[in-house]
């Protein structure tokens, strides 16, 4: 059972990972258009 469940918990906290920097990535963004440093 644990050989099972250690692939899909890495690869559901792999996922989370990329959710948060995406978040993150669209917050600076935002932020920098919103401030006027966007060219």
């Amino acid at each position: 059972m644990s050989h099972a469940v250690a692939p899909g918990y890495g690869a559901g906290r792999g996922f989370a990972l990329v959710v948060v920097l995406f978040i993150l990535l669209i917050i600076v963004g935002s932020a920098w258009v919103r401030h006027g440093y966007y060219c």
